[in-house]
């Protein structure tokens, strides 16, 4: 995978940077980005050199301490923004209705009937539902577009967290990571699932081969699961992000599927593809049940000062996801 293409003068520079290592040690000064698109895809960027790299940037450039620098910043604004999006939510819900948790009470004695009143309060609208009953073809495939820069890393971010935790909570973790990557067989790991899927409706099957089309809202989702994963501080919200995405996928997963099969893209075309949306259709009821039970749970057994992180990290998985269904529904004039 090369570099992507700049969005402003911030990206244009410190990807200027990335391919000038390694040359003589000098300060680099960068200037500030002109807009979010130019922030987030400059993180993402940064982020990837921890990840699979890029063909025209030296692997050293991973830990360059101003590139470093300029990561933080950014990771500084993100956090910030995602942490008040959380705070503005958590204010107006607190615990008196919609099922939410109260957020200033102690750790519940029953955490997972509290986290899964939780997400099933979050209403925001669906793209596997309007897949599912309303997208043409095009809809689809640029949804798979967008779709790739995630699926083709998969629960990549959330492997940073294994050593990071308690042990019964590590175990479970592993477990559901076992699954996601094919279970010892290559031909099942589930980014693979994808790709091939991507291969069988037309489209590129690279690692990162659509990140120059995608919104800042796929960016952001991604730079959050980078974030989280990365830092130990965050690890509470990692798990809580996961748990809330194993939660809100077998359905969309269902939903995805029949989309496909309505528009002939399953089995007469490419069975590829359906066969990774019912392969988490299964999966994932599964996976919901370990990721807030024995991942989540465990790991509040243990670290019960981490609660709020684990709804932090949920939140932020289902607010992205709705602002990104917002996004592209609006733009596809639904």
């Amino acid at each position: 995978m090369m570099l992507p293409k700049p969005r402003g003068p911030l990206s244009a520079a410190v990807f200027e940077s990335m391919r000038a290592i390694p040359a003589e040690p000098v300060a680099r000064t960068h200037p500030e980005a002109d807009g979010p698109e130019d922030a987030a895809v400059t993180l993402w960027a940064l982020y990837e050199l921890s990840y699979r790299g890029f063909d025209d940037v030296d692997e050293t450039a991973e830990w360059d301490p101003d590139l470093l620098a300029v990561r933080r910043a950014l990771e500084v604004d993100l956090e910030r923004r995602l942490q008040g999006r959380w705070a503005s939510y958590a204010r107006t819900h607190d615990g008196t209705h919609d099922g939410s948790p109260d957020f200033s009470s102690d750790f519940s004695a029953d955490f997972s009937a509290d986290f899964f009143a939780f997400v099933a309060a979050h209403d925001g609208r669906s793209l596997a539902r309007f897949v599912q009953t309303e997208a043409d073809e095009q809809q689809v495939l640029d949804l798979l577009r967008l779709r790739s820069v995630y699926h083709l890393k998969e629960s990549d971010p959330t492997a940073w967290v294994v050593p990071r935790l308690p042990t019964a909570a590590k175990a479970a973790l592993v477990e559901l990571q076992y699954d996601e990557y094919g279970a010892g067989d290559p031909n099942r790991v589930h980014s693979h699932l994808f790709a091939r899927g991507l291969e069988a409706v037309g489209l590129r099957s690279e690692y990162g081969a659509y990140v120059d089309d995608v919104p800042l809202e796929i960016l952001e989702q991604n730079n959050a699961m980078s974030l989280m994963g990365l830092h130990r501080r965050l690890r509470g919200a990692a798990l809580g992000h996961l748990a809330a995405f194993e939660a809100t996928s077998s359905l969309p997963s269902r939903q995805l599927s029949q989309g496909l099969e309505r528009l002939g893209l399953a089995r007469e075309t490419a069975p590829e593809m359906a066969e990774y949306y019912d392969e988490h259709v299964e999966a994932d009821a599964v996976h919901e049940q370990l990721a807030v039970r024995a991942i989540c749970g465990e790991l509040l057994a243990v670290e019960p000062e981490l609660r709020d992180d684990v709804y932090f990290g949920a939140f932020t998985c289902l607010d992205l996801e709705d602002r990104l269904a917002q996004h592209l529904l609006t733009r596809w004039g639904r």
